[in-house]
């Protein structure tokens, strides 16, 4: 059944109070592949440092010794701490703050309702790497040069991040999931505290590099990552501190190449944990006007590719797999909870700024579209951004203006007192929450360089323009396959205006402001 999802979501009525949901007891056996035992989680409990498995129990119910002393700098301090959640694929309407129809998320919600969410927020190249890099240098990916997903490891090492400014400004820093610009898990410079694994990771009984030592779990890996960070945050700290989390989930479960290849097969496999795997059973699950509609006026999109099957009602999601996504995010959000109640316990939540986002959307459908994310479409340039800072966001602020992934970076420099450097693409969000009107942009770039991952995406490497009225999509490898959207009248992106009569003065329009941004971020 379709239903009319608007283009963006309204913000969800708030007539009661955010609930939590109960955390939960795992058990984790953890193998030390090199080395000894170094930053254990202290509130794992401890059995004999036998080689090679160490057995931890973790009880994320049960209050860690000495939470009820606040820890060094909890109260008074002028510098915020940071805690960055970052989702893997999180479409932008599937958080309960956005009025999703079942998905009940009051943990994440309480971020954004206790503080700002954007409505309009956008990647800048809606794809898994060059978005991480952009999110963490304030860089355009032809910038800080992640344009894709190759095996990129000795450029992330290189790139002078927001986190890395801040722990050379006094900041305590801790990196804990996927980092994913290349499959190498070592450590980054400027992280204190390093907990990845490669690539993509896997849901069940991850292996990690935890500063730098080989580590084998138990368990599911989005609980196992949150438990990280609340160990992180019940430490007694004498400096401010950034934790950045970068969870696998919503993320399928496929192993990359270094090529950025990735087995198709698995392209459609979600993992959610078990306690998960029957939620939302029976369900209707809400579709766009433009789900599994074939592409009309689309021929990059039309284009005969070898052996496969037109893009239409046989080629989009499956419903199934909607709910697979789904369900993965429901760990997620009991973990978002366990961190609340650690930030709280320790008396540390206003002094803390909290951001959740993501790094791009996802196809249900639309257009005949699946697995693909990449393209310059709404569903897959826009991501979910909530913002909570007791000291300067009044609740349940929303604001409509364009927010780009690249804004974050100089956001939270600013806010902790750090300078931004000129190189910085972003634009600091500060006025916006704080409640300013200040002159604000009304344009901006979006860019694809194309890569081998899926057939149907062959040479669809593109610049786009988006303002608050059109689209419009320049593809560098496709002769004559542009396309141009009245977004306001088009909010489906469902006819292409590029040769129609009466578009020629708004595509000429777009062409310069195009060329504008090109200069503008060194980029000609």
């Amino acid at each position: 059944m379709s239903q009319n999802f608007p283009p963006a979501l309204g913000w969800a009525e708030m007539k009661s109070q955010p609930t939590r949901l109960g955390g939960m007891s795992e058990v984790y056996l953890i193998e030390l592949r090199e080395g000894g035992e170094k930053h254990r989680p202290r509130g794992h409990a401890r059995a004999a440092l036998f080689r090679p498995v160490l057995l931890l129990s973790l009880l994320l119910t049960l209050p860690l010794s000495g939470t009820s002393q606040r820890p060094s700098g909890a109260e008074g301090s002028s510098r915020p701490n940071i805690v960055f959640i970052l989702i893997d694929d999180l479409r932008w309407d599937e958080l309960g703050v956005v009025g999703h129809p079942y998905i009940k998320t009051p943990n994440i919600d309480r971020i954004g309702k206790e503080g700002a969410l954007f409505r309009n927020a956008f990647m800048t190249t809606p794809l898994c790497s060059p978005s991480r890099a952009s999110f963490l240098t304030g860089q355009y990916a032809h910038t800080n040069g992640i344009i894709d997903n190759v095996d990129r490891s000795v450029a992330s090492h290189q790139l002078v991040t927001f986190p890395l400014l801040l722990h050379q400004s006094g900041y305590q820093t801790a990196f804990v999931g996927k980092w994913h610009m290349g499959n190498d898990d070592t450590p980054r410079p400027g992280f204190d505290r390093w907990v990845s694994f490669k690539g993509q990771g896997t849901y069940l009984n991850p292996e990690f590099n935890e500063d730098g030592i080989s580590v084998k779990a138990s368990g599911y890996v989005t609980d196992i990552l949150s438990s990280y960070v609340v160990e992180f945050i019940k430490r007694r700290h004498d400096k401010p501190f950034l934790i950045y989390l970068a969870h696998k989930a919503i993320h399928p479960e496929v192993m990359q190449h270094g090529d950025g290849s990735v087995n198709l097969a698995d392209a459609e496999l979600f993992i959610p944990a078990e306690r998960h795997r029957n939620l939302y059973a029976g369900k209707t699950i809400p579709h766009r006007p433009n789900y599994k509609r074939a592409p009309e006026g689309k021929p990059a999109l039309q284009r005969r590719i070898g052996d496969l099957p037109p893009l239409g009602a046989a080629t989009g999601t499956r419903d199934e797999s909607i709910l697979g996504r789904q369900r993965s995010l429901m760990a997620i959000e009991e973990g978002v909870g366990n961190i609340l109640k650690a930030l709280e316990e320790t008396h540390q939540l206003d002094n803390t700024i909290l951001v959740l986002a993501s790094d791009n959307g996802y196809f249900y459908g639309e257009h005949g579209l699946s697995v693909e994310r990449r393209l310059a479409y709404e569903e897959s340039i826009r991501m979910p951004l909530l913002v909570r800072y007791h000291k300067l966001i009044k609740p349940g602020t929303v604001r409509n203006e364009f927010a780009l992934n690249i804004d974050l970076a100089p956001t939270l420099l600013e806010l902790a007192g750090v300078g931004v450097p000129n190189k910085m693409q972003g634009r600091s969000l500060v006025t916006l929450l704080n409640g300013a009107r200040p002159a604000w942009r009304n344009s901006f770039l979006i860019e694809y360089y194309s890569d081998k991952v899926f057939p149907r995406m062959a040479q669809m490497g593109y610049k786009a323009v988006r303002t608050e009225r059109w689209k419009y999509i320049h593809y560098l490898e496709l002769e004559g396959m542009d396309e141009l959207y009245d977004i306001k009248t088009d909010p489906y992106e469902m006819k292409n205006l590029i040769h129609q009569p009466g578009a020629e003065k708004a595509l000429a329009e777009m062409k310069l402001e195009m060329e504008r941004l090109l200069k503008e971020t060194n980029n000609e």
